[in-house]
């Protein structure tokens, strides 16, 4: 129905004119005409300009969003149009998968073949929520005890959507938010980071390409105290769905409760990874939890939320993990991520190095011990000298009183703390106001059932680190956040709940007299 329309007077967006906005269905430049440059974090050079977009920008795109919603086509169109459009979109960026993958490696500082693996999940999810959404009933028939009511409890998109997304996993955070968004019927301005929004910027015009009605899917680039502010506190949003920060998060929250609007928040961990000896006993079992304790800290330079950067390792292998874990990591090849051989890109940016840096200074002033890294690296030819490059840092002796310790860092820091019995290592693991993961090693079956159902986090992994899967929620206890994503509450998210109730044969109730 809609296809053919769309594809006929869809926009195509002029690179030369910084036209990173979209809004119902049209490219355009800022209001303002103001425009920023995105850095390559690997040396700290522009290579793209973007529009710097601001409230008047974001209002504009709020408003097509709200036509789109109150008198387009989109909200009521056949679950299986809007699943077959959601497919279309996964195969689109199955074949862009090599120039988005590159272009997320350069955006966001991490490897390419991190990029590409970005590209696939993020093809996964559009496919599960599409699944998702057609393999559903019409409703769930509630039995309201006669044959003369029918009672049915449906579900309706919420309507206008606020996305804001992180700078760590710029396109795959954004899919997991647009995809059930879509899935559920509802239109939706996003606003991408203002350090990483180029794969974002793609995917609306993927978005575009496959058929999406003009004005369901917006875009406006620029800063979040300004675009971001204004598209939590806007009137016409029915739902704000932000990942990041414990700070901006609050700030979000806030800003949405004076319309009561429906909120979602994702706002990081501080993630521990607890090793029991008896995981240690064998070397296989020794080397695969060294092992997936570098992975658990160091993947995207710990740019991650749900990074395990608290290794709580039990006191009789304490010495031998650690020592092993730091030769490892002082051997990970730091480098430009589009480079062959480089394991681990920059940070994202000057502010985050100096704040990973500003953390280890700190700890060592605590006490901790330094056992690899706690410096920038020496330049070479994959290591620009103006990147954003810091080593792989593991900080031994820790306490839980350490600023390291307590906060979300984000960046490549590995704090060791030590346990002597298991009620121990649970107290250690739930000892963070942030809940979202957390992983327990060990031999014992029994073990790893009881520590994982004592331990308050939103994902707990059992012998591993790391994986999600789309169709299972994703988010976190505490200050973690609020609501799910993924998995079938992640759609939740995006609706309302309706009780239909019909009086199939209605006769006077004479409750009055008259």
């Amino acid at each position: 129905m809609f296809r053919g329309t769309v594809r006929e007077r869809k926009a195509k967006r002029d690179v030369s004119e910084n036209q990173s906005i979209f809004v119902d269905g049209e490219w355009r430049s800022a209001a303002s005409g103001a425009t920023r440059e995105i850095l390559d974090p690997a040396d700290a050079q522009p290579f793209a300009l973007i529009a710097e977009g601001g409230t008047q920008d974001a209002d504009a795109a709020v408003a097509a969003a709200r036509r789109a919603f109150d008198e387009g086509t989109w909200p009521a169109t056949p679950v299986a149009e809007r699943a077959a459009l959601l497919r279309r979109v996964a195969d689109l960026l199955v074949r862009d998968r090599e120039k988005i993958g590159l272009l997320e490696s350069r955006d966001a500082g991490k490897t390419v073949e991190e990029g590409r693996v970005d590209v696939d999940c993020v093809a996964d999810a559009f496919r599960y929520f599409a699944d998702l959404v057609v393999g559903e009933g019409g409703g769930r028939v509630v039995d309201a005890g006669s044959d003369e009511i029918h009672s049915v409890v449906v579900h309706e998109p919420v309507g206008v959507c606020s996305l804001i997304t992180p700078w760590n996993y710029p396109l795959l955070q954004a899919s997991w938010k647009v995809a059930p968004a879509l899935a559920a019927g509802n239109t939706f301005v996003i606003k991408p980071s203002e350090i990483t929004p180029l794969t974002t910027v793609v995917l609306i015009e993927l978005l575009a390409e496959a058929g999406l009605p003009a004005g369901v899917a917006n875009i406006v680039t620029g800063p979040g105290h300004t675009v971001g502010a204004r598209l939590a506190e806007h009137p016409d949003v029915d739902l704000v769905s932000f990942t990041g920060g414990l700070i901006s998060g609050t700030k979000v929250a806030q800003a949405a409760a004076a319309d009561v609007k429906k909120i979602a928040l994702e706002l990081g961990g501080k993630n521990p990874n607890v090793v029991f000896a008896d995981s240690c006993e064998t070397e296989e079992g020794f080397d695969t939890a060294v092992d997936q304790a570098l992975n658990a800290a160091f993947i995207h330079s710990g740019q991650v939320c749900s990074a395990g950067a608290r290794l709580i390792v039990e006191e009789s292998v304490r010495e031998r993990f650690v020592a092993e874990l730091a030769r490892r990591a002082e051997r990970i090849r730091l480098g430009r991520g589009t480079e062959d051989g480089v394991e681990c890109g920059p940070l994202v940016s000057a502010q985050q190095r100096d704040k990973t840096e500003s953390y280890v200074a700190s700890a060592l002033t605590e006490g901790a011990v330094l056992r690899s890294g706690g410096k920038r690296p020496e330049p070479s030819e994959v290591r620009p000298a103006d990147g954003y490059f810091y080593e792989p840092t593991v900080l031994d002796q820790c306490h839980r009183e350490m600023r390291v310790v307590r906060e979300e860092v984000f960046g490549p820091v590995l704090t060791v703390e030590t346990f002597r019995t298991e009620d121990e290592a649970v107290a250690l693991a739930n000892d963070t106001e942030y809940g979202l993961a957390g992983a327990v090693w060990t031999a014992d079956a029994g073990r790893a059932r009881r520590v994982a159902g004592r331990l308050r986090h939103g994902t707990v992994w059992i012998n591993d680190f790391h994986p999600y899967l789309p169709q299972a929620e994703w988010g976190g206890f505490g200050k973690s956040g609020i609501g799910r994503e993924l998995g079938p509450a992640g759609l939740a998210e995006y609706r309302e709940t309706k009780h239909v109730y019909q009086n199939l044969a209605p006769k006077p109730v004479r409750w009055f007299a008259g």
